[in-house]
């Protein structure tokens, strides 16, 4: 029997200091989100952010929390529940942090008979803090707790052209209406040297700013090429006029390069530049999250706004859309029937 294991990144038990502590520490502890020897990682994460980010992540948490819990756990309840209605297969949620595990998810499965299991991390893009550290810990739970199943995960989803289909059509549904300049692209970034680890050609990823655009087998794990994948075709389906769109990337931690340009700054530049009116799409995630509701929709607002921007519009993310619902669906539908994943 087959079923579904979707999967997204996970979220402190609540907005409390103490809560956000334990979920930071096992986050920033995965060795493919800070990807240093483990003596510098517990210097870094155990002796300095944990004694000093608790705090200030708990107030970002509590600005965006909801009476129902966590906005990211709700919402990938809620597209869950709705999927489920779509397939006759079973489908269970679990989260890469936090108390929602992949252990969990993968026995809510099996005690409903399920044998072959679909891992469907919940990322358009391929990156080693996100589908990667997910497909590792899966197989080694698969292989410790539930030998008798069998794993397949779905590939990142960046360029299929009904995924692009239904990110445009969520944007055109969002501006409809809105005045706007300039639409910005924020991807979460990454560090640069986890783009040229995952390089399997072992040579072309140089972040030049030619890379990127020439095709190569390294694309398929180069997160920076499939971002700026995104942005190309969904300009391409909305027939964005060249200037009026561009690619930033959000949320550094520390002092190494990371992908730029940076967000914040890009907001910074544009609100200079004169532009009043400008909206912000987060395609890297599927469902909106600290990253989206706070660090994008307030702080990157109150940047806008302080370089003299006028309109700042965010664009939720996919969440539970109907559109977004129907295409999960449709995916999990045609492998549950064929094995065959979505093409």
């Amino acid at each position: 029997m087959k079923g579904i294991l979707l999967v997204n990144l996970g979220s402190p038990e609540s907005p409390e200091p103490q809560d956000v502590k334990k979920y930071l520490g096992e986050f920033l502890m995965d060795e493919r989100v800070i990807d240093v020897p483990l003596w510098a990682r517990n210097l870094l994460v155990k002796g300095i952010i944990l004694n000093t980010r608790p705090k200030a992540s708990a107030a970002a948490y509590k600005k965006i929390w909801w009476k129902e819990g966590s906005p990211l756990i709700v919402l990938s309840e809620r597209l869950k529940t709705k999927v489920q209605k779509q397939t006759e297969s079973p489908v269970a949620l679990a989260m890469r942090y936090g108390s929602m595990t992949i252990k969990k998810g993968l026995q809510e499965l099996v005690d409903k008979g399920v044998d072959e299991v679909l891992l469907f991390p919940l990322y358009p893009q391929f990156a080693m803090a996100t589908t990667e550290t997910i497909l590792v810990l899966a197989e080694a739970i698969q292989k410790e707790h539930f030998p008798n199943i069998t794993l397949e995960s779905v590939p990142a989803f960046y360029n299929k052209p009904d995924y692009i289909d239904v990110l445009s059509q969520s944007i055109t549904k969002h501006l409809e209406g809105v005045q706007f300049e300039h639409l910005l692209f924020s991807y979460h970034g990454v560090p640069e040297r986890h783009i040229r680890k995952r390089d399997i050609t072992k040579s072309h990823c140089k972040i030049d700013g030619k890379c990127c655009s020439t095709p190569s087998k390294a694309h398929e794990f180069c997160y920076r090429h499939q971002c700026l994948e995104v942005t190309r075709l969904v300009a391409e389906k909305l027939q964005l006029k060249s200037g009026s769109y561009s690619t930033s990337f959000q949320s550094r931690l520390g002092f190494d390069p990371w992908l730029q340009p940076y967000t914040d700054r890009t907001i910074e530049r544009l609100g200079k530049k004169g532009i009043k009116n400008m909206a912000i799409v987060t395609p890297a995630f599927v469902s909106d999250c600290l990253e989206t509701l706070e660090e994008i929709a307030m702080e990157g607002q109150e940047i806008f706004h302080e370089m003299g921007g006028k309109q700042f519009t965010t664009i939720p993310c996919l969440n539970d859309d109907e559109e977004w619902v129907l295409l999960l669906s449709k995916w999990i539908n045609k492998w549950s029937k064929t094995n065959v994943l979505s093409s």
